[in-house]
Parts: structure tokens; C-alpha cells; sequence
């Protein structure tokens, strides 16, 4: 891979270890500057805790691209669906006090549930293995519909897949999430959210899941088409409905406030929050999921978090005592978000640099950072009566926390663990493999990528001549 921006700006500081946090501060600043110029992002907001105080937060560009009105700690970013994580921790406080249980079936505070929905538990619908029918997959549910007109109309369609079998996003779970938290509470979701975790900035957050709606300081969100090369803004409404799912807007400060608390412990006790942070345990495991969480490793260090919308991410990391908050309003390529967490998380400790998620963040950049680079064959060479199988890590980014690189495809079963087929350092950076050409049959075509660590697969970087052109972006590789 030849040499991104990236690499020649970035990679530089990203591993030096930083002991100040003016020097941190500098590298953060700087590489997120260097993010919003080749995405085009609008506006950002972003903020670190660490060991409860907050030790960084700057704003970045406009709120919208209608006016000059810059993003400033006054600024709320509509974050989507880490709404959900205010969701969640509101429903384990009732499990905490002992008003819910995570083994109840909903059927115990949700009427008149269709019959095939009577054995869902509370801890399916936070770990996404309810295999209830998806409110947003049917038109047909006008936005303006009750609880009970949703419930009508789904209960007309099949289950989705076995209750607690395995992981799939549903909007419908904190639909009924909702319904159990007013029923327990007999408050309205949004003032038991508001009047338990945001006491102290309630003027800093607002509810709304319609985007179009008139709110002083709220940023607008876009998309970019890619046909007329322009932001569009974003004006598919939601309803009342789906604001436990996606509907919170919030500051930057509000943000790190609520971060704060959640540490050190004033709206969970650690033993709640340990029981939400436990992986569920699904009947078909292949998939790792918290009770509401992502969890995330980090070398060894586990965060958890989410993300919202392609335009917001939180990371918590518990054992590092921090945390970093990401928003902003729209970018022109792949959403970012997850690689500013694990690249500025790297920058504050390096053994939280994921080498996966930063080699991921260069190569979804380079169209953007080079968008006429020559198209090239990648990925092997032809050595005698060897194929060489050749993966370049960027020459002057640490491996240390590379365990290892191999490659699969159809000439193994896309077995990432095949031994025949784990990669050697070399110098440089690059990792090879040789494998005899007796392997692969004359004139046939075989799809391969790379894996790092035996869990990424490699992103293909656009300038690879010898793509097979599917959904998947394999590499191909044809012997003559």
C-alpha cells in the first residue's frame, strides 16, 4: 500500500507515549482536524473523561451548513442510538432497586402481547435476542400510531428467529422498554430519563426523534449523496415512540457529565453495572454483547459502548477510568467514528491502539486522500513455483500489538487459522507467506483477504486492480 496521508501525519505521534496531557491534547487536536478535512465532516464535538475529570473537549466547524453558527459547548448533537445506553442504564436502576428483574417475561407489565411474545424476558430485549418483528422494517405503521396500534400490527407477523438464540438490532426492544419503565415508574420515559441521570443539565439535552422539528442549539445531520456530490439534510421522522431508541439530543459537556456519573457510580451501583456489562449468553454464541453494550478489546483492555446514527460513538474503558465521546453532524466517506475512539484512545495510552482499526481508518481514507491512485495488483506475486502471499502494515506504525496475519480464501475454506497459511514478518513491515503453486488449479479463479489477529478482515484498499467485484470485496488471484 503506498503511503496515505495518514501515515505521514498521524503515525508519527500516535505510539510516543504521551505523559502530559498538553502533549496529548496537541496529537488529539490535530489528528482530529486532520479527520474532519478529508471527510468534509461540518461539525464535531469531542471530549475525554479520565479518572473523572474532563481532560479534553474542543468544537469543530458549523452546526449546519445553512448559517455560520459555529459548534460550541451550547451545540446538541442528536446522537441515535446511543440513546439507548440512557435507556438501559434507567432500566437497571429499576432492576436495582428491585422493581424489575432481568429473568421477567414482559408479558408482566406489557398488555396484551401476542401470544408468541408472551416468553420474551427483559434481558432479551436489551441484549437484541427477542426475535421480535422490527417496528421500522413496516411502512405501513403511521408515525403518530400508539404503543398498542405498533403492538397490533406486529403481532400480525411471524417471530423473527427463536427467543435467545441469537443477536439482531431491534428497535421494537426499546419500544417495549419504554412501555415497561412508564408502567413501573408511572412517569413518561423522557422525565424519568431527564430527572434521573441529567439533574444537573436538563437545558442541555432535549428528546425529539423527528429532525426537522425546530430546536434552538440542536445540529442539523446530513448525508452525503454521492450522485450530486452534496450534503442533504436528514428528514425521515421517527415519532415519539423511538425516542428511548434514538432520540436524545445532547451537549458536549452534558456528555462528560454523564460519563462522570456513570463511574463513579451515582446512578448504578458497581455490582448493577457489572450485571449490564456481562456478556449474554446466546444459544448459538457468535456473538459477544452486553446486557445494552458493545463490548469492545482493546489489547487485552475491555471497553464498553456504542454508537449512534453513523455520527456519534462512547467508549468507556473501566479499568483506564476513561472515556471518550465522538459527534458530529455528517461526513463524506465511511462513518469514522469507531476509528477516532480506538485511534484517540491510543494516543492517550498506546496499549489501547487496536493496529486492526487503525490500518481499517487509512484504507477507508485513501479515495478520499488520493482518488486517482493507479489501479495495481495486490496482495501476491508470483516467485517461481511459489505464490507469495504479501500484506504491507504502514512502514512506520508500531506492530507490537500485531499477533499475527494470515490469509484465507476459497483454496482453504476461508480458514483464518489454517497453519499453511499464517504470515512471517519481514522487513519493513510486510508479512508473507510462500505456498507451492501445486496448490491453486490452473486458469481458476480464488477469492482471499487478509485477517489481522485472527479476527479482522482487511478491508480491500480501492486501488487493487484484482477485486471480484461482489458485495464482499474479496481479492482474487488467477494462476496462468
Amino acid at each position: 500500500m503506498k503511503h496515505s496521508i495518514f501515515i505521514a501525519l498521524f503515525l508519527n505521534f500516535s505510539f510516543l507515549g504521551y505523559s502530559q496531557t498538553a502533549e496529548q491534547s496537541k496529537a488529539i487536536d490535530t489528528y482530529v482536524k486532520k479527520v474532519i478535512q478529508i471527510n468534509e465532516i461540518p461539525g464535531m464535538a469531542v471530549g475525554i473523561v479520565k479518572n473523572d475529570q474532563v481532560t479534553f473537549q474542543q468544537y469543530y466547524g458549523r452546526e449546519n451548513l445553512e448559517s455560520n453558527k459555529k459548534v460550541d459547548s451550547n451545540s446538541m448533537f442528536r446522537i441515535y442510538s446511543n440513546t439507548k445506553l440512557m435507556s438501559g442504564v434507567g432500566l437497571f436502576k429499576l432492576i436495582e432497586e428491585g422493581k424489575v428483574s432481568l429473568e421477567d417475561k414482559i408479558s408482566k407489565y406489557v398488555d396484551n402481547l401476542p401470544k408468541e411474545w408472551q416468553d420474551v424476558q427483559v434481558k432479551n430485549l436489551l441484549s437484541h435476542s427477542s426475535g421480535l418483528p422490527n417496528w421500522v422494517d413496516f411502512n405501513d405503521i403511521s408515525v403518530t400510531a400508539t404503543n398498542a396500534e405498533v403492538i397490533d400490527r406486529l403481532s400480525k407477523e411471524k417471530m423473527e428467529f427463536e427467543t435467545g438464540d441469537h443477536y439482531r438490532y431491534n428497535q421494537t426492544n426499546y419500544l417495549l422498554i419504554t412501555m415497561i419503565i412508564e408502567k413501573v415508574t408511572g412517569k413518561t420515559y423522557e422525565d424519568y430519563i431527564l430527572g434521573n441521570q441529567f439533574k444537573d443539565s436538563k437545558k442541555q439535552v432535549v428528546f425529539s426523534s423527528n429532525p426537522v422539528e425546530k430546536i434552538p442549539n440542536r445540529v442539523v445531520k446530513y448525508t452525503y449523496n454521492t450522485t450530486t456530490k452534496q450534503y442533504e439534510k436528514v428528514t425521515g421522522i421517527d415519532g415519539v415512540r423511538a425516542h428511548s431508541s434514538n432520540g436524545l439530543a445532547i451537549t458536549l459537556p452534558a456528555f462528560l457529565q454523564w460519563s462522570i456519573h456513570l463511574s463513579k457510580n451515582d446512578f448504578l451501583k458497581p455490582e448493577t453495572k457489572k450485571m449490564m456489562w456481562k456478556p449474554f449468553n446466546y444459544k448459538n454464541n457468535g456473538w459477544e454483547f452486553a446486557h445494552g453494550w458493545e463490548i469492545t478489546d482493546y489489547n487485552k483492555t475491555r471497553a464498553y459502548g456504542f454508537s449512534g446514527g453513523n455520527v456519534s460513538a462512547y467508549s468507556i474503558f473501566p479499568d483506564h477510568n476513561m472515556a471518550i465521546v465522538v459527534m458530529y453532524n455528517g461526513n463524506k466517506g465511511f462513518p469514522v467514528m469507531y476509528q477516532m475512539i480506538n485511534h484517540i484512545a491510543g494516543i492517550m495510552d498506546k496499549q489501547l491502539m487496536d493496529p486492526y482499526a487503525l490500518v481499517e481508518e487509512m484504507t477507508i481514507a485513501e479515495p478520499l486522500v488520493h482518488p486517482n491512485m493507479k489501479k495495481e495488483k495486490y496482495g501476491y506475486r508470483i516467485e517461481n513455483d511459489n505464490v507469495i502471499f504479501s500484506y504491507q502494515y504502514p512502514k512506520n506504525s508500531s506492530t507490537e500489538f500485531i499477533k499475527g496475519v494470515s490469509v484465507a480464501g476459497a483454496f482453504n475454506n476461508w480458514n483464518m487459522n489454517d497453519p499453511s497459511y499464517q504470515m512471517t514478518p519481514k522487513k519493513n513491515n510486510v508479512f508473507e507467506v510462500a505456498v507451492p503453486k501445486s496448490q491453486f488449479e490452473k486458469g481458476k479463479t480464488y477469492g482471499f483477504k487478509f485477517v489481522m489477529n485472527k479476527t479482522g478482515w482487511l478491508t480491500i484498499p480501492y486501488h487493487a486492480a484484482n477485486t471480484d467485484g461482489t458485495q464482499d470485496n474479496n481479492l482474487i488471484l488467477k494462476i496462468d
